[in-house]
């Protein structure tokens, strides 16, 4: 019986396990490309093909059973908001294929704007649950993205954020469709155990497996590591180490984090918040529901902010509750009319024209949702009444207000 060498048996076995092709950050003509095989076999062959662009690239793995190297694509179309372009890209290892079809974007920030494609441009974004409030079940299915995905679209949006963790992935590639980029986050929320070393390995797990699934993905321009969670020696050494995780797998998008703790300084007159680790972040999102939980200690077009002056900052969440189809006074919080719903969202974006380095706004949120701490017996009944739109698909004054001002980037009308 004829004796073969074990590297025939694992070059046999061998398959493309992993692929990263992406765009340089900053320059428009640089692909970069990274292959993993199954195997620690070197001198596998690899081969990268972009048909469309008459660009491809051939290699041998190391020992480790990696290869990587970069294409030059002078003639290359980025995906663009307006134009979400998408090639097909072959990837091949030794004797297994894998297609995709993968985007080509640069992100960047340039002081307090976001640059796509090298263009400032204000996120106009709204975020939803995985939820389709109509059956009161887990959106799941390609038809369910399109649902969700369209609503946010019809809004005006360019912007979904994921909240508060990674989505089924019918959602993420459909955005990529649509030309809508997708802040995409785990679910490190509030009084979690920082001390904990088997919660930051969770993290890190979360946080490695959401970037692995979805990091060809050019839809998504931002990871986000955490949600109001409060300063600490230990929380900003769990998030650091965050943050070391993603940048070390992903250096091509922005990395950032939402806060509840921007406050109104009487003394300076202005609203401020106190939290150094933002330092360490591309772009930074403040959770803020003036008029709802906060009192306005201004009238709106006198309340100033200073906050991160020096990076884009983007309203990740604000609004208030309201049942569809209520009346009752614009002023009194306990009507939960639409009219009191939509004069908090014509105050709040009043007040963000005199953010100067606002970069985004997303209203929390897009449909009615469930939420079993929800005890009002008459306007909640076990649901989040925050939504721009009632869980029946009925669109609220405020998500009618929305869908002109979004557009029109947080200008009154």
């Amino acid at each position: 019986m004829k004796k073969y060498p074990k590297e025939f048996f694992g070059r046999c076995n061998n398959y493309v396990k992993d692929y990263f092709v992406r765009l340089d950050r900053k320059n428009p003509e640089k692909i970069y490309v990274d292959v993993a095989m199954s195997q620690p076999v070197a001198g596998e062959k690899v081969k990268v093909e972009i048909p469309e662009l008459k660009k491809s690239l051939e290699g041998v793995t190391d020992a480790a059973g990696r290869f990587a190297g970069k294409i030059t694509a002078r003639n290359l179309r980025r995906w663009a908001l307006d134009a979400p372009v998408l090639y097909d890209v072959k990837v091949t290892g030794g004797a297994d294929t894998v297609t995709d079809r993968i985007g080509f974007r640069n992100i960047d920030i340039d002081a307090t704007k976001i640059l796509v494609n090298g263009k400032p441009v204000f996120m106009r974004c709204v975020s939803f649950h995985e939820e389709i409030p109509q059956r009161m079940g887990r959106a799941f299915s390609k038809a369910d993205a399109e649902m969700l995905l369209g609503e946010a679209r019809d809004l005006g949006v360019n912007m979904v954020r994921l909240a508060h963790y990674p989505q089924n992935e019918y959602t993420v590639r459909m955005a990529e469709e649509m030309g809508i980029l997708l802040w995409e986050e785990i679910p490190i929320w509030q009084g979690i155990d920082f001390t904990s070393d088997s919660t930051l390995t969770k993290a890190r797990g979360m946080l490695t497996e959401m970037i692995a699934r979805d990091k060809n993905r050019c839809a998504v321009g931002f990871w986000g590591v955490a949600n109001e969670t409060r300063p600490s020696p230990q929380r900003n050494a769990f998030l650091k180490e965050l943050l070391k995780t993603g940048r070390d797998a992903d250096t091509t998008r922005l990395y950032t984090a939402a806060f509840d703790l921007v406050y109104f300084d009487p003394d300076r007159q202005i609203f401020t918040m106190d939290d150094s680790f933002t330092d360490n972040l591309d772009v930074v999102g403040v959770n803020k529901y003036m008029g709802r939980y906060h009192d306005w200690p201004l009238t709106p077009d006198k309340c100033v902010w200073d906050v991160t002056p020096n990076k884009p900052l983007i309203i990740t969440e604000f609004g208030g509750e309201a049942l569809y189809g209520q009346a009752g006074s614009e002023n009194v919080k306990s009507s939960w009319s639409e009219d009191y719903q939509a004069k908090l969202y014509r105050d709040n974006l009043r007040m963000m024209e005199n953010i100067p380095n606002l970069a985004g706004v997303s209203p929390w949120i897009l449909f009615d949702f469930r939420s079993p701490f929800r005890f009002h017996p008459t306007n909640q009944e076990g649901w989040n009444r925050k939504w721009l739109v009632s869980d029946r698909g009925q669109r609220k004054k405020a998500g009618l207000l929305c869908t002109i001002s979004i557009t029109a980037n947080v200008k009154v009308i």
